[in-house]
């Protein structure tokens, strides 16, 4: 009888030992199916965000062909994303971990959403630049057209005037007058034998005759300035009065001098200027008796009215 029971006994602890396990088995089951469930979710939502990387590496590749000037900052953000590219593959290794780290890879997926939205932006921000810089540029690129075509047209003029001026004084030595293009401006270089006695201020008849010739070229020309500069050698001059005491006060009235034979012969005293430079722009040294006659001479320098350059420029 004692045996009956004690078999009896050990049935039913054997039928509730089977009850848990299945139970528990079952349990596990489900979760495992959770699981794979929640996976599968998570792979999907990799295999998007993969496909939105490779989008958004094809528009930097884009943007880096557009514009030099951005480059720098597009080949920046492109190292970024292949940065975040390397990221996605290792949370694809974290995912075949989710049953111990579903948890954290959920963090790391919103950290990686908010770096490509912050990437967007940034790339946004800089099509936005780009398309602002493609404008200037244009805007750039027609005021250097203009200012070009203006000085085409300064070079052609002043090159006509030199021509001009140069027939105007062909039955003129050349060692008496030069005519030459320096700097956009025409310089008329006349020798004091052709102008002036040695320490006078009186033009000869000589250099009237040039002078009225010089004027007759000039005078119609409303677009241009005259400058009249005087210069001598270093040599003290022998005479003095209360109204020359020494090489500048003569350069200054030698200036004057020819200024009144222009506006005499037709120029308009608006356009213009007398200057004295005195001893002290020579053309050589003044160590020898050629050299010290190169330096005295007069120089008209003719330049063209710059007016209409400079609005451009201003308007920029």
């Amino acid at each position: 009888m004692k045996t009956t029971l004690y078999v009896f006994a050990l049935i039913a602890i054997t039928a509730q030992s089977c009850i848990v396990t299945k139970k528990k088995y079952d349990d596990i089951l489900a979760q495992k199916v959770r699981l794979e469930a929640d996976l599968a979710d998570r792979t999907s939502q990799l295999e998007k965000a993969n496909a939105d990387l490779e989008r958004l590496d094809q528009q930097v590749k884009k943007l880096a062909s557009d514009t030099l000037s951005l480059g720098d900052d597009v080949r920046a953000k492109s190292a970024r994303l292949a940065e975040l590219d390397k990221e996605y593959n290792q949370l694809n290794a974290y995912y075949k971990n989710l049953l111990t780290s579903s948890g954290k890879l959920n963090r790391d997926m919103a950290q990686q959403q908010e770096q490509l939205l912050a990437i967007q932006a940034n790339l946004d921000r800089t099509k936005r630049m780009n398309d602002s810089l493609s404008v200037s540029l244009t805007e750039r690129e027609k005021k250097v057209k203009e200012l070009e075509n203006v000085l085409a047209a300064k070079d052609k003029a002043v090159n006509d005037l030199k021509n001009k001026i140069t027939n105007a004084l062909l039955n003129f030595k050349e060692n008496d007058l030069t005519v030459n293009v320096k700097n956009g401006k025409v310089y008329v270089s006349l020798a004091e034998q052709l102008l002036f006695a040695s320490g006078s201020t009186e033009v000869d008849a000589k250099g009237v005759t040039a002078l009225q010739q010089l004027a007759k070229a000039v005078k119609d020309q409303r677009d241009i300035n005259i400058m009249v500069e005087g210069h001598t050698d270093n040599v003290p001059i022998s005479r003095k009065s209360q109204y020359m005491q020494d090489n500048w006060d003569l350069s200054v009235m030698r200036a004057t001098s020819i200024t009144k034979i222009l506006t005499k012969a037709g120029v308009s005293p608006k356009q213009i200027t007398a200057s004295g430079r005195g001893e002290f722009v020579p053309l050589a040294a003044n160590d020898t008796p050629q050299n010290k006659q190169k330096n005295r001479r007069t120089e008209i320098i003719i330049t063209p009215n710059l007016d209409e350059l400079f609005k451009i420029l201003e308007s920029n």
